[in-house]
């Protein structure tokens, strides 16, 4: 059990920049990865910037479907 306390102790230690983790993030929205990419960023990216990259972008994602819905009704497209 201690074990795998510190296993997640070497995974937060992990000095991947945040941009690498921005744009792994950014793909894996796309779900379009190649196989020796996502070994090398398991291997590389912090956990902590992943969760906190994909919150991120979830939340310009959200924003960015409601400003494309409000833009539209307001152009009178949808009416």
């Amino acid at each position: 059990m201690k074990d795998s306390g510190n296993g997640l102790q070497e995974a937060v230690a992990r000095k991947g920049s945040f941009v690498g983790t921005l744009r792994a993030v950014a793909w894996s929205f796309f779900g379009v990865r190649r196989g020796a990419d996502h070994a090398q960023d398991v291997a590389k990216l912090n956990p902590i910037h992943v969760v906190i990259a994909g919150v991120l972008g979830a939340v310009v994602f959200v924003v960015s479907i409601i400003v494309l819905v409000n833009w539209i009704v307001g152009s009178g497209v949808a009416a």
